[in-house]
């Protein structure tokens, strides 16, 4: 069968990857891909962005089978889109994506079906909420309300630095983000201390299967030093989610949350992503919610996914999910994401890229930011490149991932050389 990954992100590289290896599939196509899967024989790179022309083209093309990467389509509609005209697809519907592309509806969401998360007031206003930030204190969180590219959230360590932030997402509007009424607006919430993990699964409107647990690295720098970005790296499985973490999560936040959304007219179908912050008893608490498999967590995931994600995602479209078991291979999967010169702020384009590896079973430099023209590969966005290997422990897979990002280069190239230290402090 013929399939289609909507994106261009070292998430959806992963996906096709994973994907073509499927004796079921005889084509994997990525609209609009990058770089990496330009050069993936395997793999075919459409030019389509617009989620109308991309339906038109996946029916002629005889589609059987398409699954959405990242934010900005589902937050389109594509998949209300392609299920509109018989497409089978597998993600949420624009509806049911709000509870990523809308903080303050996700907020309101869960306060509403009591699942943990912490406090929070919303603010058009920008005198209201510099006296919320004044009232709540410091440390505080301060999110855009609406898509910025996972950089839309400030964890400000001082009440300067959140005033700061109210000013930049609400008065400046900087991120150029719009919530769904239009105008800026933002959430501020209470900081929540303990350690993150990042909890995804597969649904598909009623039945829930968990994928390998995961953690992400969001701040910039070594030792969770600067700010905060989409994800500098990440690895599989994460200690600190341990069973009975896992069993809490699945009880207190993944199932109310699939019922809850069922109950309110909205059922959930595809990826979602539960962004935790677990503290010292073990108690999880919702983050923030995404309606896709995080970035750059699907690199280590997929490497370790043994199962065929073909059969996997057909069963989520069929709400066979209930059918399926996991199988994962048993050792440390561990992605080290290197990142243009200036990113996040302002990453530089243009770079070339070089000393790329061949892609091997057990090491791949899954492409996200960037370019294939005219055998040359280059740099196109803030996050490059995710160098994703697997190895018996933490500490090899760690050294393995380094030693071959230290052969790839691009100028200023900037990447964390302390990816998994969390596991080996654990």
């Amino acid at each position: 069968m013929k399939v289609l990954v909507i994106g261009g992100g070292g998430r959806e590289h992963a996906m096709a990857w994973k994907l073509s290896q499927s004796p079921k599939v005889t084509k994997v196509f990525v609209a609009p891909g990058n770089g990496g899967t330009a050069l993936n024989s395997k793999l075919e790179n459409v030019a389509i962005t617009d989620v109308r022309e991309l339906r038109i083209w996946a029916q002629a093309e005889k589609i059987s089978l398409s699954v959405v990467g990242p934010e900005a389509p589902l937050a389109a509609g594509v998949v209300d889109e392609f299920r509109a005209h018989g497409l089978r697809v597998f993600g949420p519907t624009q509806a049911a994506a709000q509870l990523e592309s809308s903080k303050a509806f996700s907020k309101a969401f869960m306060r509403r079906h009591g699942i943990p998360t912490a406090d929070y007031d919303t603010f058009t206003d920008p005198v209201a909420a510099h006296a919320f930030v004044d009232r709540l204190g410091a440390p505080i969180v301060i999110k855009a309300d609406g898509l910025a590219a996972g950089k839309g959230v400030v964890v400000a360590m001082t009440l300067k630095e959140a005033h700061d932030a109210v000013d930049f997402m609400l008065v400046d509007n900087k991120y150029g983000v719009t919530h769904n009424e239009g105008g800026a607006r933002v959430v501020i919430e209470a900081f929540l201390e303990g350690e993150e993990a990042s909890f995804i699964v597969l649904c598909d409107g009623k039945n829930v299967l968990a994928l390998a647990t995961s953690q992400d690295h969001k701040r910039l720098k070594d030792g969770d030093e600067g700010p905060n970005t989409g994800g500098m790296g990440a690895y599989s499985p994460a200690p600190v989610v341990t069973a009975d973490v896992h069993a809490r999560a699945m009880r207190e936040i993944i199932l109310p949350t699939i019922r809850g959304m069922e109950k309110d007219g909205i059922p959930y179908t595809g990826f979602l992503y539960a962004g935790l912050m677990i503290d010292a008893k073990g108690q999880p608490k919702t983050l923030e919610f995404n309606c896709r498999m995080g970035d750059p967590e699907t690199q280590p995931i997929l490497m370790r996914l043994k199962s065929d994600l073909a059969d996997v995602l057909g069963a989520g479209v069929d709400g066979k999910l209930d059918q399926i078991e996991l199988q994962w291979d048993r050792r440390t999967a561990l992605g080290v994401v290197m990142a243009a010169h200036g990113y996040p702020e302002n990453p530089r384009k243009g770079d070339t890229i070089t000393g790329l590896p061949a892609d091997a079973d057990d090491a791949v430099a899954f492409h996200a930011g960037t370019d294939l023209k005219d055998g040359v590969v280059s740099v196109t966005g803030g996050r490059v490149l995710c160098v994703t290997v697997l190895a018996d422990s933490v500490k090899q897979a760690q050294q393995r991932a380094y030693d071959v990002a230290r052969n790839i280069h691009f100028d200023g190239a900037q990447y964390r050389r302390d990816i998994g230290f969390r596991a080996l402090k654990g």
